[in-house]
């Protein structure tokens, strides 16, 4: 049916309808700026480390061993409090 339709369109304009020429369009060609910032070439070598090394945030988790904190710290720890200790405190706070 569109065939159709554009014979007649094509009759009545005047134009001959050939899609191999009017869709071919000339090449266009464009010079791509070079990716190094400066002449050092060492501008364009990879970075060391890719992927999640080079998020400092993620750092944390390439740690090698845990934190063991001295004897100092240690001593000056308060003691450890029960559960029902720690359920009082957490309904005082809550109340506010």
């Amino acid at each position: 049916m569109s065939s159709v339709v554009n014979t007649i369109k094509d009759k009545i304009s005047g134009n001959k309808h050939e899609p191999s020429k009017q869709n071919e369009e000339e090449q266009a060609f464009t010079i791509q700026p070079h990716p190094a910032k400066t002449n050092d070439p060492r501008d364009l070598q990879p970075s060391l480390g890719g992927g999640l090394n080079t998020n400092p945030e993620l750092g944390a988790f390439h740690a090698r061993d845990p934190y063991v904190p001295s004897q100092q710290i240690v001593d000056n720890l308060p003691p450890a409090q029960s559960r029902e200790e720690l359920r009082a405190r957490a309904q005082e706070l809550n109340k506010e």
